[in-house]
C-alpha cells in the first residue's frame, strides 16, 4: 500500500498505523498540517471494506480538518483518526483504551475528539490513557458533545446559502432534503423544523428515521430516492463522496449545504455543480461549528455566548466565498481552498504570493 503516491496524499506530515492484538484495534492516524497549531480531528469508527478504504478516508478527512480550522480562524492544524470496525459490534473499553495508547505515540501532534461511530463517553475512556483528547470537558452546556454546535453552524450556513441564492433571510416554507439524521443531522432537522422548513429525510438506520418522523413530523424517503426529490436545498449529513456524476445529474435543488465531510466525490464535481447553477457551500466551511466548540473547550473557560458568536461567523465567511466565486467565475470550493491555503501557509499559496509579489 503506497502512501506518497496515493491520490489523497497531500504533503501529509505523518501517517501512522497501529494494531493491538489483545483488544482487536486496527487504526490509522493522519496528521496533515501543523503550521497553525497541533492537529485536531475526530476519531471515526467505521466498518470499512478494506484497509485502502480506511486510508483514503483518513487522508481526505485530515486534510479537510486543516482547511476547516484555517477557515474557522482557529490556531489549529488538521488531523484525523479512523478505527476499522463496526461501532455497534466491535467497540469495547479495551479497544478504546488501546486507541489512547496509539494517540500517545504521536506525542501531542494529534488531538482527538468524537466523530462518526464514537461518542463523548468513548472519548472519556480514551482519555483514561491519553490527555490528547478533546470534547470531554463538562464546562459546556452539552457536556463536551460538539454535535449541537456543528448542527447550529450548518443551520447558519443554510440560511446564508438561501440568502445568496434567493435573497431571502428565512427558511420558512423551503423544502429541505436531508440525508442522515444521526447526532448532527437530527439536531439540524430540529432547527430547520423550528424555522418552518419542510423536511424530507433518509438514513441507513431505521431508528434514526423513526425518531425524525415521530418527533419532527419529517417525511421519510428511500436512501436512493433522496436524490430525486424536487426540493430547494439538499443537506448531506452522512458520509462523504455523495456528490458524484450520477447524484448531481439527479438533484433538483438550488443549493447544497450540509454537515458531511468531503461531500464531493472528486474536485471536478464543484465545476459540475457550478455549471448546473447549483450553489455549493464548501463542506469544511459550513460544518466547522463542532471544531469551534472543541477549540473553546480547550481554552479553559467556556462561554456559550462567545462560542455562538464565533459559530455565526460561518455565515459571514460563506457569504464572502459565495460573492468572490460569483465575481470571479471560480467554484465556491476553489475560492474556499485558496483562502484557507493563504491562512495556513500551503506551499502552493506561498509560491503564488511570491510570484505575484515579484
Amino acid at each position: 500500500m503506497s502512501i506518497f503516491s496515493h491520490s489523497a496524499y497531500d504533503k501529509h506530515e505523518q501517517v501512522a498505523f497501529y494494531q493491538d492484538a489483545k483488544s482487536g484495534l486496527k487504526a490509522i492516524i493522519a496528521v496533515h498540517n501543523t503550521n497553525l497549531g497541533p492537529s485536531l480531528g475526530g476519531c471515526r469508527m467505521w466498518p470499512y471494506a478494506d484497509d485502502g478504504e480506511a486510508l483514503n478516508d483518513v487522508l481526505r478527512l485530515s486534510r479537510g480538518m486543516t482547511y476547516k480550522s484555517a477557515m474557522a480562524g482557529l490556531k489549529l492544524g488538521g488531523g484525523k483518526s479512523v478505527i476499522i470496525g463496526d461501532p455497534r459490534k466491535d467497540k469495547t473499553p479495551e479497544l478504546l483504551r488501546a486507541m489512547g495508547d496509539f494517540i500517545n505515540t504521536l506525542g501531542g501532534r494529534y488531538i482527538t475528539a468524537e466523530d462518526s461511530g464514537t461518542s463523548v463517553a468513548d472519548m472519556e475512556i480514551i482519555g483514561e490513557r491519553s490527555r490528547y483528547v478533546s470534547g470531554v470537558v463538562h464546562g459546556s452546556e452539552h457536556g463536551g458533545d460538539p454535535s449541537p454546535s456543528t448542527a447550529y453552524g450548518v443551520f447558519v450556513g443554510l440560511k446564508a446559502a438561501a440568502e445568496h441564492r434567493w435573497g431571502r433571510t428565512d427558511l420558512n416554507g423551503l423544502k429541505v432534503s436531508l440525508q442522515g439524521v444521526g447526532n448532527v443531522g437530527f439536531r439540524l432537522a430540529r432547527l430547520l423544523k423550528e424555522a418552518g422548513a419542510e423536511l424530507y429525510i433518509t438514513d441507513i438506520f431505521q431508528d434514526n428515521i423513526d425518531r425524525a418522523v415521530d418527533e419532527l413530523g419529517a417525511t421519510a424517503v428511500g436512501a436512493d430516492e433522496i436524490f430525486d426529490l424536487d426540493a430547494d436545498l439538499f443537506a448531506p449529513c452522512a458520509l462523504g463522496a455523495v456528490l458524484n456524476d450520477d447524484t448531481i445529474a439527479r438533484l433538483k435543488v438550488g443549493a447544497i449545504a450540509g454537515a458531511a465531510n468531503n461531500q464531493l466525490a472528486e474536485e471536478r464535481h464543484a465545476e459540475v455543480l457550478r455549471d448546473r447553477g447549483v450553489l455549493y457551500a464548501p463542506d469544511y466551511v459550513i460544518n466547522a461549528g463542532g471544531i469551534i466548540d472543541v477549540y473553546f473547550q480547550q481554552q479553559g473557560s467556556y462561554d456559550p455566548a462567545q462560542v455562538q458568536e464565533h459559530i455565526e461567523t460561518i455565515g459571514t465567511t460563506l457569504q464572502e466565498v459565495f460573492q468572490r466565486a460569483e465575481e470571479s467565475g471560480e467554484t465556491t470550493a476553489h475560492v474556499a481552498d485558496r483562502v484557507a491555503e493563504e491562512r495556513f501557509g500551503h506551499e502552493d499559496a506561498v509560491k503564488k504570493t511570491d510570484t505575484e509579489a515579484a
